[in-house]
């Protein structure tokens, strides 16, 4: 597949936030909400799908929630994937700060003919809630999927580890609690 054809973006931003303890996507960190920050790294999507309730933050996006609402990662990429229609598409988090359209750009080119592309962290780890996939594969997995985990649904699908160039800001980078918020805040 061409590393310029035509990708869908699909933002979790749905999840409960227990341990940030608001509204997680609409926090503010560098004078931008964290959703904004996520939407601008996928900024050459044909579409923008946000799986999580309304803000009135990205005009234009697609805005649809996962069953149950809450209901963690796999239920909101099913949610997502519902709407894509292009035959690859980016699957990020709502809250990745430092995230930019080149890591997004360099996953697309990483999966190349392949299932998927994930970032890797500075220790190797995929970061699963940063990466690109065929939408015909993910399809195909979620068909027989009745897990909960987004490692055990994307893991078989054996996608390319990609690692951002060293140096500069940690690109998998997610604010999942107030102190890590500050912290971005602080890196920006």
């Amino acid at each position: 597949m061409d590393a310029g054809a035509p990708f869908d973006a699909v933002l979790l931003a749905g999840g409960r936030a227990r341990r940030f303890g608001a509204d997680k996507p609409a926090a503010s960190v560098g004078g931008r909400r964290l959703i904004e920050w996520s939407a601008a790294a996928a900024s050459g999507a044909s579409r923008l799908i946000v799986v999580g309730p309304r803000r009135d933050v990205l005009p234009g996006a697609v805005v649809v929630r996962e069953d149950p609402p809450g209901g963690g990662p796999v239920p909101a990429l099913r949610a997502g994937l519902a709407e894509v229609r292009a035959a690859r598409l980016v699957l990020l988090a709502a809250d990745l700060p430092f995230l930019r359209p080149a890591h997004v750009a360099a996953l697309l080119e990483a999966a190349g003919e392949r299932d998927g592309a994930v970032l890797v962290d500075g220790d190797g780890r995929e970061q699963w809630l940063a990466g690109c996939w065929r939408a015909a594969a993910l399809r195909e997995s979620l068909a027989a999927y009745d897990g909960a985990s987004l490692r055990g649904l994307l893991g078989p699908l054996a996608p390319v580890p990609v690692a951002p160039p060293p140096g500069g800001r940690p690109a998998w980078f997610d604010c999942d609690t107030p102190e890590q918020l500050a912290a971005a805040e602080r890196l920006l």
